[in-house]
């Protein structure tokens, strides 16, 4: 480097199983100046088991800012500094992102720790295409903005990756449902932990299935991609007659165009009338 900087890491730690950390990882937390935590409590677990006693400075969501310009001036001064989230890697779905820019824009060398990382650990036992895959992260909490985006979504011809917390783990798959149809998807829980599972079917065969489980823990959803080119809502309207004409029911024949071509659901249902 051409100026007195510190270095700023970013090391990768175990998403739930603590020997998923390389030994590169461990020699990088143990030689850092700093290891700035995005939460401390959960980080001394991993850091006493591997004997790491290192300052420790938190940058958790709600300080990430103020905390970012703490640990920048530390690495202006000369000290390296290692960053770390709760688990897998910062700035992926995770706070980070903020340090890691301004540390670029300033200079600072920001080297990578890789490891373990949920959303490939999934995909690699998913028996979906891994070829092109498009990574999502966290869809918005709020219903109408998850909605939008899964319509945004649902022609994407590539696999699609969603992590997704326990408490919206349901509307997040009725959703799915209602816009996606009964594509197939796998639902990975607690990737390396104790009650670690891998559910694999249709959306409405997870949907029954979990409701008859616990539901526990941090999801990654991996949906197929569309298989289907995308047609005009006049053209599926006309299907939907059709099918009625031999005696479906308007809801069965919505359900299963909506399917065949990832349409949503609501939608041509309320177009259906209209016609």
């Amino acid at each position: 480097m051409s100026n007195n900087y510190g270095r700023l890491y970013i090391v990768s730690t175990p998403i739930g199983n603590l020997e998923d950390i390389t030994l590169r990882a461990i020699r990088t937390l143990k030689e850092v100046d700093f290891i700035a935590a995005e939460d401390t409590r959960h980080s001394r677990k991993l850091l006493n088991h591997y004997g790491i006693t290192k300052p420790l400075i938190s940058y958790w969501s709600e300080k990430e800012k103020i905390r970012s310009k703490e640990i920048m001036e530390k690495l202006c001064s000369g000290l390296s500094v290692a960053i770390i989230s709760d688990a897998g890697t910062p700035g992926i779905s995770d706070p980070g992102a903020v340090l890691i820019k301004g540390a670029i824009d300033k200079g600072i060398d920001v080297i990578p720790i890789p490891g373990v990382s949920a959303l490939i650990a999934a995909l690699s036992v998913s028996g979906i295409s891994t070829e092109e895959f498009t990574f999502i992260g966290f869809l918005p909490a709020k219903a109408a903005q998850r909605q939008k985006k899964l319509n945004e979504l649902v022609f994407e011809q590539r696999a699609l990756i969603f992590y997704e917390a326990p408490h919206r783990i349901l509307e997040t798959l009725r959703d799915m449902e209602e816009i996606f149809g009964s594509r197939y998807i796998v639902l990975a829980k607690e990737i390396t932990k104790i009650h670690e599972e891998i559910l694999r079917g249709t959306i409405p065969e997870i949907i029954d299935m979990l409701e008859t489980k616990t539901i526990a823990g941090e999801y990654v959803i991996i949906a197929e991609g569309s298989k289907r080119e995308k047609i005009q809502v006049d053209e599926a309207l006309k299907e939907i007659k059709s099918l009625m004409k031999k005696g479906k029911g308007r809801k069965e024949a919505v359900k299963i165009v909506a399917g065949q071509y990832g349409l949503s659901k609501k939608e041509l249902y309320d177009k259906s009338l209209e016609s």
